[in-house]
């Protein structure tokens, strides 16, 4: 299962509307979990083995993130497709290849 998430307080009241202390603490939770993991400027993707253990992660990663604000907004996107593992990285891998391939044609 995969899960590409994104969470940040508000209400923070840093003058510059900054998050990135906020965000810290959230993907320190989501490295600490020993789970595969991908960090971008905008989304956390994570790969676990079924839904409990990917979304305990991302409860404890939102819940890391409330002392930073007033309220947290969570957006949340799943791909979930039982029986397949190595998604974080093997989507990327058939998407390259498949750009290959068409450039070589």
């Amino acid at each position: 299962m995969l899960v590409a998430f994104s969470v940040a307080p508000s209400g923070s009241g840093n003058a510059d509307a900054s998050v990135h202390d906020a965000v810290a603490a959230a993907v320190r939770v989501v490295r600490a979990s020993g789970l595969s993991h991908r960090t971008t400027s905008m989304f956390t993707e994570i790969e676990g083995p079924d839904w409990d253990t990917v979304m305990d992660v991302v409860k404890r990663a939102t819940e890391a993130v409330l002392p930073f604000g007033s309220r947290v907004s969570l957006v949340l996107k799943a791909d979930i497709r039982p029986g397949f593992e190595g998604e974080l990285t093997g989507k990327i891998d058939r998407l390259e290849a498949a750009i290959d391939a068409s450039e070589d044609r």
